[in-house]
């Protein structure tokens, strides 16, 4: 028989007589028996992150029309267009909301009450859009006064890594606080994969942010950061220790990231770990690992910590 046509057919003769059913019985041993990780040991509908990766699509271009969705609206049509892309947004959020509803309770789930729960929590994320914008506009101008090389608004929204990540996170974090945490970190994913920026979505980020370059940027779970701030690439806001409970499992969800006040920069390279306070105003210089607080005003750079570690 010619399988030429058939892909199916031709894979499975193309594998003949490597013993593949012994294969697939053991790695059902594995998945049933021997190591079943499943949550709550049922299969559930996971989240989509295709479907997500339309959803911000959808998205970027209600947020931001002409420049992530038609060069050509008018007064006429812009409002057409943003709500044809909102539509089909929302459309898929509460699908994606109900499957990721799945995995925030450890308690069994009434598919009905699930459901009505992902159709508010998608309306009140679509109601939450023109503030999560005002904040987005914050972060470009700041952007486009931040950097010198800059030459328009446009530009901004086109080309700065930076900004395509701080626009992911702001819709993370209304879904993180909307109580969607697998969805949440999906767009954080999605983000990261695209710009080589990790901001853990629950982090909390004031408005006029403003990462430049921005490779190599990680941002922690419980991270503050308050308004007019600047980083460059390669930054670390992470923790310095991972504190275990007395069976030896680490304990989540305690604060153990910087917390960065106003008009903070921070420069390429530099680390800083733990729960320390970065005071407003303050300069941390490139290369610079810090894991203690610092008051406002301060001047951080590469030689004064090895000047400190010196004196040790």
């Amino acid at each position: 028989m010619d399988t030429s046509n058939t892909p199916e057919l031709s894979a499975l003769a193309d594998t003949a007589g490597l013993g593949l059913s012994a294969v697939v019985a053991g790695l059902r041993t594995s998945r049933e028996v021997t190591n079943k990780i499943r949550y709550r040991g049922e299969i559930r509908e996971l989240p989509s992150r295709e479907a997500m990766q339309k959803l911000l699509e959808h998205l970027r271009a209600a947020l931001f029309p002409t420049h992530y969705g038609h060069t050509d609206l008018s007064d006429e049509t812009i409002d057409y267009f943003v709500g044809s892309q909102l539509n089909a947004a929302l459309c898929v959020l509460k699908e994606q909301v109900r499957r990721g509803l799945y995995f925030s309770s450890d308690e069994p789930q009434d598919e009905t009450e699930l459901r009505l729960r992902a159709t508010a929590i998608t309306r009140d994320f679509a109601h939450r859009l023109p503030g999560i914008r005002d904040l987005l506009v914050s972060d470009i101008q700041a952007a486009y006064n931040g950097d010198p090389a800059a030459s328009s608004i446009s530009e901004i929204l086109l080309c700065y890594p930076g900004t395509t990540a701080i626009i992911y996170h702001r819709l993370a974090h209304a879904l993180h606080q909307l109580g969607v945490p697998l969805l949440a970190r999906l767009v954080a994913d999605i983000a990261h994969s695209a710009t080589g920026i990790d901001i853990h979505p629950a982090a909390q980020i004031g408005p006029s942010f403003f990462i430049d370059h921005g490779t190599g940027v990680v941002i922690g779970e419980t991270t503050i950061i308050g308004r007019n701030v600047r980083l460059y690439q390669a930054v670390t806001l992470g923790a310095k220790r991972f504190p275990t409970d007395p069976d030896g499992s680490l304990v989540k969800g305690i604060p153990r990231h910087p917390i960065v006040e106003d008009d903070v920069v921070v420069y390429a390279g530099a680390t800083v770990l733990g729960r320390i306070t970065i005071g407003q105003g303050s300069v941390i210089g490139g290369n610079v690992w810090l894991t203690h607080s610092v008051p406002p005003g301060s001047n951080v750079s590469q030689a004064e910590m090895l000047s400190e570690c010196g004196k040790l």
